[in-house]
């Protein structure tokens, strides 16, 4: 990891966790529930926490430009990406927010090139950080207890574990998936939790067939990928960045996957 990348990925740890306190301030109390123009919902938190990351990122990093989920739905994405960006959704899984299963996450992540070099998750219910910048870098950290590094596995005798949106469970298309694959076990969970059970190995696949942002897998991609693993699109081309409207086609996040 160089010097550059290993500051900027201390200041989207440090960003993410201040945005985590005051998530949690906010999912202790009664909250209002808002739809934006898409009919998705927001709430105080992912407002709030938006601006702690977005003070924190303009104070430490000015030149890098950030597209981030709330900013981008009140006054619209950018006609061209830049070369490098910061990609924030303050709120991963806003529905399990407002359901209070836990399952949400801050995610805050870095592309260069279309491709996403560093990669925050926060799990502001657990207290635990995902991070990555770079092959071999992933790790998982609980609370303030030492990072211990992460990577995919081999898919086990007993067959793939295929993690699945607890939202969002894709129908026909993912049953489809589903057959093709000898004996495969589920394992539900929301927001880009689903990236980190493969990057730690707790999990072998997770496919998504539908539409999602490039806020909702740019740090997932980065430590998938930094753990040993990969995300493609159906046509096994590395999932890139920087497209139209920021909008991601299907794809596939793979572990130590063969075949």
């Amino acid at each position: 990891m160089s010097e550059d990348l290993r500051q900027l990925l201390d200041v989207a740890r440090r960003a993410a966790r201040q945005a985590s306190a005051a998530i949690l301030e906010i999912y202790a109390a009664p909250f209002d529930v808002r739809r934006k123009d898409d009919a998705s919902p927001v709430t105080e938190a992912d407002e709030r926490a938006e601006r702690i990351i977005l003070a924190a990122l303009a104070a430490a990093t000015p030149a890098i430009p950030v597209i981030a989920e709330e900013l981008v739905a009140a006054k619209g994405a950018p006609e061209q990406a830049p070369p490098r960006f910061w990609l924030v959704d303050p709120v991963d899984g806003t529905k399990e927010f407002i359901a209070k299963n836990g399952e949400f996450s801050v995610n805050i992540g870095l592309v260069e090139g279309a491709k996403p070099v560093l990669g925050v998750i926060h799990v502001p219910v657990t207290n635990v950080t995902y991070a990555a910048a770079g092959h071999g870098t992933a790790t998982r950290q609980e609370g303030d207890a030492p990072p211990v590094p992460i990577a995919v596995r081999p898919v086990p005798p007993s067959g793939a574990v295929v993690a699945q949106s607890r939202s969002h469970r894709d129908g026909e298309r993912m049953r489809a998936y589903l057959a093709n694959l000898a004996a495969p076990q589920t394992r539900i969970s929301g927001s880009s939790i689903k990236f980190c059970l493969v990057a730690e190995g707790s999990a072998d696949l997770y496919p998504r067939f539908g539409t999602t942002m490039e806020w909702d897998t740019g740090a997932g991609q980065a430590i998938v990928e930094a753990a040993g693993g990969s995300v493609v699109t159906l046509d096994g081309a590395p999932l890139r960045y920087g497209k139209p409207q920021f909008r991601n086609t299907d794809f596939i996040v793979r572990g130590r996957v063969t075949g």
